[in-house]
C-alpha cells in the first residue's frame, strides 16, 4: 500500500538532475553548434598627413619642350643625309638636302651678273666724275668769257647724263643683289638645317630617294624628327568635372610606368583653356606639368607614359584611416571584446588611400580593414587575424 506514495517523491529527487542534465545537453548542443568568430585584419587609427588630390583619367605621357618634324619645303631626291637617328645636332647644323644643282646654277649666274652691275658701277661713275671736273674747267672759261653760254649748257647736259648714268648703274647693283637674294632663298625650300640644339629622333627617307613635303589638308611623314631632350614635361589628360580645381604652379606627383615604385615632384605649368572630345572617351582638359628636379628620374624618353596627381589640399598631423575601412554612410567597424561594433564618424579630406576623420574616431582604437570578408558586419563575434594582418 505505500508503494505508489515512494514513486512521487522518487521523481521529485530526480527531477533537478533530469533538468541539470538537459542544461548541460542544450547548453553543449549551442557550444558545439555556435558560429565561430569571423576573423579580421585590423589597424590601429593613428595621426599623418592626408592629401585631397585628383588624377588623370588617362594615362599621359612625357613630352619633350621643344620638338619638330621638319620637312623641305619643295619636294625632290635626297643628295646629302647629314645626320643618322640618334644623333646630337647643333642649332644651324646641315640635317639634309634635296638635290639643287639647277638653283646652285641659277645662284652662280646671278652672282656673275651681280658682279658686272658693280663693274659698270665703276665705269658709269668714273665717267661721271670725269664729266663734273670737266663742267668746272668749262664753267670757268665761260666766266672768263672764252665759251659761250651754249657751249657751257651742252658741257652740263653731258655731266647731268654722266651723273644719272652712275645712279643707274647703281640702282642695277642694288636689283642684281636682290636676284642673288632670290635665288638664294629658292635654295634653302631644299635643304634642312636644325632649327635648335636636339637629338635626331627619326628620319624617313635615304639617299637618292625621293623626298615629299606635306601638302595642305594631306598628311605625309615628316623627313626628319627632332627633339630637344634638355626640357621634358609631362601632359595629361584630366576630367572636365576636376578642371576648376586646378590651377597654374599646384603642385603635383608625377610617376611613371617606366621608373616602377618612384615618384617625382613637380608643379602645374598649362591648363588647356578648352575641353577635348574624344569619341567615345570621357572629356577631357589637358595640363602640362614639369619636374621640380629634372635631373631626379635620370634620363627619360619622350612618350614614357606617366600619371599625374595634382595636389589641391594637404592637412598634417590630423587623425586618419585607411579609406577602405570606412562604410558607405560615413561608418566604420571597431573590434571590441571580440564583437564588432560599428560607430559613425565624421570626415574630412581624402583620397584613395586615407581619409581625415574629425569627430568620432581617437588615436590607438582598432578599426576593421577586411570589409570585403563574408559575414563581417556590426554585432558578430570576430577575432583579429594574425596570420594575415599586413
Amino acid at each position: 500500500m505505500l508503494m505508489p506514495e515512494t514513486a512521487p517523491r522518487t521523481w521529485l529527487r530526480r527531477a533537478p538532475i533530469v533538468a541539470l542534465v538537459l542544461v548541460l545537453v542544450a547548453a553543449a548542443l549551442w557550444w558545439l553548434g555556435r558560429p565561430e568568430p569571423v576573423p579580421v585584419r585590423v589597424e590601429t587609427v593613428n595621426r599623418g598627413s592626408v592629401e585631397a588630390t585628383v588624377a588623370n583619367t588617362r594615362a599621359g605621357a612625357v613630352e619633350a619642350c621643344q620638338r619638330t618634324k621638319l620637312s623641305t619645303i619643295a619636294g625632290g631626291r635626297i643628295e646629302v643625309l647629314a645626320v643618322k637617328e640618334g644623333d646630337h645636332v647643333k642649332k644651324g647644323q646641315l640635317l639634309m638636302r634635296l638635290w639643287n644643282d639647277d638653283q646652285q646654277a641659277e645662284q652662280a649666274y646671278a652672282r656673275a651678273q651681280l658682279d658686272t652691275a658693280r663693274k659698270r658701277v665703276t665705269e658709269a661713275c668714273t665717267l661721271a666724275e670725269s664729266a663734273q671736273r670737266d663742267l668746272r674747267r668749262q664753267q670757268q672759261l665761260f666766266e672768263q668769257g672764252f665759251i659761250s653760254e651754249g657751249g657751257l649748257d651742252t658741257v652740263r647736259t653731258q655731266a647731268d647724263a654722266r651723273a644719272a648714268a652712275c645712279a643707274t648703274a647703281k640702282s642695277d647693283v642694288a636689283l642684281a643683289q636682290a636676284r642673288v637674294g632670290v635665288v638664294g632663298a629658292a635654295g634653302q625650300r631644299t635643304v634642312l638645317v636644325a632649327p635648335f640644339d636636339g637629338t635626331v629622333a627619326k628620319i624617313v627617307g635615304e639617299v637618292g630617294e625621293y623626298s615629299t613635303p606635306s601638302p595642305p589638308g594631306v598628311a605625309m611623314p615628316p623627313a626628319i624628327d627632332l627633339i630637344d631632350e634638355s626640357c621634358l614635361y609631362v601632359n595629361a589628360p584630366m576630367d572636365e568635372v576636376d578642371a576648376p580645381k586646378i590651377a597654374v604652379g599646384r603642385p603635383v606627383r608625377i610617376t611613371l610606368d617606366a621608373l616602377p615604385g618612384r615618384s617625382f615632384a613637380g608643379k602645374v605649368r598649362r591648363v588647356a583653356p578648352y575641353v577635348t572630345a574624344v569619341e567615345k572617351q570621357a572629356r577631357t582638359v589637358e595640363i602640362e606639368v614639369t619636374f621640380d628636379d629634372p635631373k631626379a628620374a635620370g634620363r627619360l624618353l619622350v612618350g614614357y607614359s606617366a600619371d599625374v596627381e595634382v595636389i589641391l589640399d594637404v592637412r598634417k598631423d590630423v587623425v586618419r584611416v585607411p579609406t577602405s575601412a570606412l562604410l558607405q554612410g560615413g561608418r566604420v567597424l571597431l573590434l571590441e571584446q571580440g564583437q564588432l561594433v560599428e560607430r559613425p564618424v565624421k570626415t574630412g579630406l581624402a583620397n584613395w588611400e586615407h581619409t581625415e576623420i574629425i569627430e568620432g574616431l581617437q588615436g590607438g582604437e582598432r578599426i576593421v580593414t577586411s570589409l570585403d570578408r563574408a559575414g563581417v558586419k556590426a554585432g558578430v563575434a570576430a577575432v583579429e587575424d594574425i596570420a594575415r594582418a599586413p
